[in-house]
């Protein structure tokens, strides 16, 4: 792995985060300029990179493991291959576990599937351009690691209400999860920096699941993370109604 990959990544790495090099600067008591050179000459030293690192929360082996894939950019599916996902959930399904580095054999091995029937999906995932089927009953994925649905697509229109109201049903610390919902009065500033820190977790989400996906299946389990905000009003608990605003 070359130098340029790793300073690529650590490009993505504070894209993805929103901080910029004066933010970065600020972190490791550098000028801005300064750090532009580091980053446009290539002129890291392991100390100074191992400072960058510290200020992002992340060690080498993060940065190694992200730079593999470097060169991906956010994707979307086509409308046809969110269409056909969407319409078949078994389908859909298996897509999910192959796109987090199960193989074949490992989902025969998790779930009641016929093999016949998941050499059918196979085929189809293939023909969909979606995966290359491969010797040996292995699969390569054709899409980004940084895959993402379409906002409005087939799969959120078909199941994303039920799914995240199947999601947020159960009580989470009862089930090994994490829930909190606050509600104050913030100005719009402050919004403003609450929206970069949930993309920033959103990001972090996604890198930890990257540098996990060489982790066998037994030791991963899928997670829900939901993320948003909006405006809310105390009388949509209290009864409280607000009185017409003048103009």
């Amino acid at each position: 792995m070359g130098t340029d990959q790793l300073i690529d990544a650590l490009k993505r790495i504070l894209r993805s985060r929103r901080v910029t090099y004066a933010d970065l600067a600020r972190r490791i008591g550098l000028s801005e300029a300064s750090v532009k050179r580091l980053f446009s000459q290539g002129t890291f030293t392991l100390s100074r990179l191992q400072q960058v690192l510290q200020a992002l929360e992340m060690d080498f082996f993060e940065l190694a493991r992200l730079a593999r894939g470097a060169g991906d950019a956010p994707q979307e599916m086509t409308e046809a291959q969110e269409h056909a996902l969407a319409s078949e959930p078994h389908l859909m399904g298996v897509f999910y576990l192959l796109f987090n580095d199960w193989q074949p054999a490992q989902i025969l091995a998790r779930y009641e599937l016929a093999p016949v029937e998941l050499t059918r999906l196979l085929a189809k995932l293939d023909r969909l351009q979606l995966i290359d089927l491969l010797p040996g009953d292995r699969v390569k994925l054709r899409v980004s690691r940084h895959l993402r649905l379409k906002p409005g697509g087939a799969i959120r229109a078909r199941h994303g209400q039920r799914a995240m109201t199947e999601f947020l049903a159960v009580e989470f610390d009862r089930h090994g999860g994490h829930f909190l919902f606050e509600f104050r009065d913030i100005s719009p500033a402050s919004l403003a920096v609450m929206q970069r820190k949930i993309d920033r977790l959103a990001a972090e989400f996604n890198e930890l699941a990257e540098l996990d996906s060489t982790l066998p299946p037994e030791q991963r389990h899928s997670i829900g993370l939901a993320l948003g905000m909006r405006p809310w009003r105390i009388g949509q608990v209290t009864g409280l109604k607000e009185r017409p605003r003048r103009r």
